[in-house]
């Protein structure tokens, strides 16, 4: 069985942005047909005028959101059996169980692309299932464990690659594991990767890990990634004659994330709501700064090419290259309103702690012994870093733009990668109770300390 590639897809979205990207993605997957609503009540009028094979839905829309929209396509005679992908920044847990108990096929995170919401879909039709996905096999070289660490391309996960180059020059061998690092393209790949076992542990944004734990995946955090290292980048567009505040600026404008569950969310809204305004997902509540999450990478291209788009925030290097090829300035650096803040972090699944425990003490060591070379070899670092976040060169990161990303006096700090519990709290209750995102969870439980303290010992 093939998939049908010119399918009637019906891409409901109120974010004109977000439209223009579905069908981008879409198309470079090989879909050919595509019908366009901008909301749910869109949606329906587009349902009784056309013959749609699939419906892909945003969930945070006005007049009728996704979810209405999935209780009404499942009550409606003709529409009942048309297959349902909700596709959305909703990327906590808690949504995604609440699409499938409102009988929705599928969930997707944003930001995704082409290949991720190609799978999707082949899920959706039978083509491919999820729970038949090629086990990893435990693989070991020389009698020790390969330890299989997910990142992305971005700053906060350089004390891995400065492990990675460590090894790969001989300057240090660990005893107990050999190091195999999977980079991939954005957020929503490391959580599922970590949430099924395919990876034995992740760099990731602290949230994604707290709200994986609050469903039951087995990981703990064993230590922090980095310290800082993400900033605020507004757009150029910002004139002091036409604009009496950075308030009037923003309202009504688009600010984009890296994903729901992150720091930059949280204090992106912080921030926002500290000038007097609204900001979140459009929906039911009254916004008037919208968040839109998309991919880390693309940040800068989109801002440049939308004048909606009033900034971003995100982790650097993006923010610095940006501004150094003119697209933006710096609003502010995310430790100027939370110095010394968590952002991602060391996390390992539970089996592979409990059967190879001496490996992760090991990786524990090394890791801050990595974070400490960063910040005392910055011109090192530096090199190392282009290297391992921009093999492909696609980014068009440089050692220069490196150097003063590492060099910034309130920047990224790798020297402290003790976790403290009170900060993660922070995190946690601010989302919960300000933001109403994620649970609350037995931080306790969640840490493994032990790794921590052994590491960063005097």
């Amino acid at each position: 069985m093939s998939l049908n590639m010119k399918m009637n897809i019906l891409i409901v979205d109120d974010s004109g942005t977000m439209r223009m990207m579905f069908k981008q993605y879409m198309t470079k997957a090989g879909f050919e047909n595509f019908v366009m609503a901008v909301d749910g009540e869109d949606a329906i009028q587009k349902l009784s005028e056309n013959q749609i094979d699939l419906i892909i839905s945003d969930w945070n829309m006005p007049n009728m959101d996704g979810l209405e929209l999935l209780k009404w396509v499942r009550q409606d005679e003709k529409c009942k059996n048309i297959p349902f992908l909700m596709a959305t920044a909703q990327g906590d847990k808690a949504q995604q169980e609440l699409v499938k108990t409102e009988k929705g096929n599928g969930h997707i995170a944003k930001p995704f692309d082409s290949d991720q919401i190609k799978k999707k879909i082949e899920e959706i039709f039978g083509i491919k299932q999820a729970s038949d996905e090629e086990t990893v096999e435990r693989k070991f070289v020389n009698g020790k464990v390969v330890m299989r660490i997910g990142h992305i391309q971005i700053t906060d996960h350089l004390a891995l690659g400065v492990l990675k180059h460590k090894i790969q020059t001989g300057e240090i061998t660990p005893k107990y594991f050999e190091l195999e690092t999977m980079r991939m393209p954005g957020w929503n790949p490391i959580q599922d990767h970590l949430e099924k076992g395919n990876i034995d542990g992740a760099f990731v944004l602290a949230p994604i890990a707290m709200d994986l734990f609050a469903f039951d995946v087995p990981i703990k955090l064993v230590m922090l990634a980095h310290k800082n290292g993400s900033g605020f980048v507004r757009s150029m567009n910002y004139d002091k004659t036409v604009y009496d505040s950075l308030k009037s600026f923003y309202k009504y404008k688009v600010v984009d994330i890296p994903h729901k569950m992150s720091v930059h969310n949280m204090l992106a809204y912080k921030f926002l709501k500290d000038l007097g305004l609204k900001p979140g997902v459009p929906g039911k509540k009254a916004i008037d700064v919208r968040f839109e999450v998309v991919p880390p990478i693309k940040m800068p291209s989109i801002m440049k090419e939308n004048e909606d788009v009033a900034g971003f925030m995100v982790a650097e290097p993006i923010c610095t290259n940006a501004i150094a090829k003119g697209i933006g300035q710096m609003e502010f650096a995310s430790s100027s309103l939370w110095d010394n803040h968590p952002c991602c972090v060391a996390a390992f699944r539970e089996e592979f702690i409990n059967e190879y425990t001496d490996a992760v003490y090991e990786f524990s060591s090394l890791i801050v012994e990595a974070g400490k070379m960063i910040s005392e070899d910055k011109e090192k670092a530096s090199e190392i870093a282009v290297n391992f976040l921009d093999p492909e060169k696609t980014i068009g990161l440089t050692t220069a733009v490196l150097y003063k990303v590492l060099s910034e006096p309130k920047g990224i700090r790798m020297d402290d990668l003790y976790p403290v519990l009170e900060d993660l709290d922070k995190i946690q209750r601010y989302m919960h109770d300000e933001m109403g995102i994620g649970k609350i969870i037995d931080l306790e439980k969640f840490v493994d300390l032990r790794f921590a303290k052994e590491a960063c010992k005097p």
